[in-house]
């Protein structure tokens, strides 16, 4: 049996960022030290099936013509069992199990619902599993931004203004949520609850183009949430490393800044991915010194608002009138180039190191309830 830590790295999804979480899965590939780790790729098709994926196929992972990456459909399904030794993954062929791995930790590097949301995690939970990041209810408030905005209320954190409207009540009381979102100021940016990478999100200027962005908000998420716009607002970013050793139970990186170049100042989907010129990350950002520790204390209140575990980041606005968290990402993008890993590498941590940082974080940890 191997000595080293048996990893399963799992990707892809049914999430509208596969291809980003399958970029990611070749970027901690690529890192990941294999004298310490025994790696299998396990990958989540589109449709939902799970598949063991060749590692030299992940590594090939990159984005051509446009496209980002993505799992291919099956021919065999894997399949989890839970064991006398533990957990492992196989392949099923015909009525047999072949290509069967036990499995040590888990490191999910979805994006999204189905992978980010706690859904997975709780199959970790079940399964008895170690996994990397956060547990099932941290992961479920991270990804819904109108219980995440509830969680930082209750904490004392600055929210800015928001309506957070269901699709019961977008079908059933359409006229009060309209009455509630026209007492927000404009811009206001209307986004699926449940989504990430900023797929779904509107940015309106004016009242009659609120229906036409719910509708497309909707597309991604039955659930909806209305947030006030900032104009000549910093978009400043943290990240949180957990560390139960620790005396506040984690530890923050410098800060960073994105800069969108748009004339909207909004930082989409192509920004983020795809246009080069779309935004410039600054890490780390032109502050003082006494603001970037404020932010970092936020970051770090926010990160045991939600109850997160291994990693978060935090993202904030600042204002002439104060600062405002706009969101935690309990599974932030972590491909070698992301703000979250740059943020790190800036603090003196490199990017190989990160990821066993996380995976050894995830192997201390206990089983169940803790």
């Amino acid at each position: 049996m191997s000595e080293r830590t048996r990893v399963a790295l799992i990707f892809g999804g049914q999430s509208s960022e596969h291809g980003i979480s399958c970029l990611t899965a070749a970027s901690v590939l690529k890192a990941i030290d294999k004298e310490r780790y025994d790696v299998h790729g396990v990958g989540i098709s589109r449709t939902g099936r799970w598949t063991q994926v060749p590692l030299d196929v992940i590594a090939g992972y990159r984005i051509v013509d446009g496209r980002a990456p993505e799992v291919a459909e099956p021919r065999h399904d894997a399949v989890w069992m839970v064991g006398e030794d533990g957990c492992e993954v196989a392949t099923r062929s015909g009525e047999k199990l072949v290509d069967i791995h036990r499995i040590d930790v888990a490191f999910a590097l979805l994006h999204g619902p189905f992978g980010e949301d706690g859904t997975l995690q709780g199959m970790f939970e079940m399964m008895g599993i170690r996994y990397v990041g956060s547990g099932v209810t941290a992961s479920a408030v991270g990804m819904d931004k109108h219980f995440m905005k509830v969680a930082f209320e209750a904490a004392g954190l600055p929210v800015w203004p928001y309506v957070a409207a269901s699709a019961h009540r977008l079908r059933h009381d359409r006229a009060a949520v309209l009455d509630e979102i026209s007492r927000l100021e404009y811009p206001l940016f209307v986004k699926p609850a449940r989504g990430g990478s900023s797929i779904g999100i509107v940015r309106i200027t004016e009242p009659g183009q609120l229906d036409d962005a719910i509708a497309e908000a909707q597309r991604w998420d039955p659930k909806v949430v209305v947030e006030q716009g900032f104009t000549g607002a910093r978009e400043l970013e943290v990240a949180v490393l957990g560390d139960p050793e620790a005396p506040e139970g984690c530890h923050t990186s410098v800060v960073g800044e994105i800069r969108v170049q748009a004339e909207d100042g909004f930082y989409d989907y192509e920004a983020k991915y795809f246009d080069e010129d779309g935004a410039a990350l600054d890490a780390p950002a032109n502050l003082d010194d006494d603001l970037a520790d404020r932010l970092r204390a936020l970051a770090a209140r926010a990160y045991h608002a939600v109850d997160a575990e291994g990693l978060v980041r935090a993202d904030f606005f600042v204002t002439d009138d104060g600062i405002w968290i706009n969101e935690v990402n309990t599974m932030p993008g972590f491909t070698e180039i992301s703000m979250y890993p740059t943020l790190w590498q800036e603090s003196g941590m490199t990017y190989p190191e990160l990821v066993g940082r996380l995976i050894d974080l995830a192997m201390t940890r206990p089983v169940g309830l803790r």
